[in-house]
């Protein structure tokens, strides 16, 4: 009968969830597992869980937008470059979808400019050019949504910083933003309690390097 049930939900496009508060708990344990993963294999099944619950909650965002950043974290831990690609293709499907649902959200379009960085890393030489002015142009764009997202401020302190070491130019600028994104990630605060909170570490970082 469950199974049954489930599928009639699946085609009227409706919650399986009773309430709010049972999709928030459901997905509150799947974001902590996401950013505690330790191995791919915890990685993916939290990005599998996600895929479920987005499956049902069609008109929300944030399953979609933490199964693209599962992609991603799977994607920064692989060496093969073919296989990078394809995490990083699932990323960006999700992304798309996400942000059919959610067009405005900046969160969506700093993500989007996460997975093109991550393209870059590939292979820098000839991929650089192209991804990097897409992952530069997402983050602008995530910047003019929402002009205090320190994620994006972070990522494209990074991307910056990544791209003027590798042409031995001044990290001035690069350094500049990571500074504005550590007082943006001391300030954050969001009325939705499933908003994203990474980041910070990985500024942190960067800020190191800046010193």
């Amino acid at each position: 009968m469950k199974t049954i049930y489930i599928a009639i939900l699946l085609l009227l496009g409706t919650s399986a969830f009773a309430n709010d508060d049972k999709y928030y708990e459901q997905m509150g344990k799947q974001i902590q597992n996401v950013y505690t993963a330790k191995t791919a294999e915890q990685l993916q099944d939290a990005i599998n869980a996600f895929d479920r619950i987005a499956q049902v909650e069609k008109s929300k965002w944030e399953p979609l937008y933490y199964s693209a950043f599962g992609s991603i974290m799977l994607a920064t831990r692989e060496a093969d470059g073919a296989k990078k690609d394809s995490y990083l293709d699932q990323a960006l499907a999700q992304i798309e979808k996400a942000k059919a649902i959610a067009p405005a959200e900046s969160e969506l379009v700093a993500l989007e400019g996460f997975v093109h960085m991550i393209r870059v890393t590939v292979d820098p030489a000839t991929r650089g050019p192209q991804y990097s002015g897409l992952s530069m142009q997402a983050f602008r764009k995530a910047l003019g949504l929402n002009a205090n997202n320190p994620r994006a401020l972070a990522l494209m302190a990074q991307m910056q910083f990544g791209t003027a070491q590798f042409f031995g130019s001044s990290t001035a600028e690069a350094c500049g933003l990571a500074r504005r994104a550590q007082e943006q990630f001391s300030l954050y605060k969001s009325e939705n309690p499933l908003a994203p909170v990474w980041g910070k570490e990985m500024n942190a970082g960067l800020m190191k390097s800046c010193q």
